[in-house]
């Protein structure tokens, strides 16, 4: 397939997302290690268009994968069902993440986008304690 810009392909293209077979991609590597296809949008970082990210703070996490399953762009990195971080070069900053996130305090939280993480993880809002 010849590299066109986003203007250039006929209405109803179908652009494949990986130059190999996709369910061995999928199922045989990690997200940022796929042969993916000149078309796919994954090669082009959108960092740029946030205004806010989410923060991850593993102490609060329960990996309950709410937030990998919600992600539009598949941003929220797992290993082993295992919450391991955020791909800032794809999270466009929409919040979805921690709009599902069930933990008390929230294990993802936005912040401006120039907040410094270290500073934001050590003023993490504390646990909510539940009236009797």
């Amino acid at each position: 397939m010849a590299n066109k810009g986003w203007d250039e392909f006929e209405i109803g293209a179908m652009l494949r997302s990986f130059d190999g077979v996709a369910a061995t991609e999928i199922a045989t590597t990690h997200q940022e290690d796929r042969k993916y296809s000149p078309s796919n949008s994954f090669t082009a970082s959108v960092a740029d268009w946030r205004i806010e990210k989410p923060i991850f703070n593993k102490d609060y996490c329960i990996d309950c994968q709410f937030c990998w399953i919600y992600c539009p762009d598949m941003s929220i990195i797992a290993r082993d069902k295992k919450l391991i971080g955020v791909d800032m070069d794809h999270c466009k900053g929409c919040g979805i993440c921690v709009e599902v996130c069930p933990t008390n305090p929230k294990s993802l939280l936005m912040f401006d986008e120039h907040t410094d993480e270290e500073t934001e993880l050590a003023q993490w809002p504390a646990k909510d304690e539940k009236e009797a």
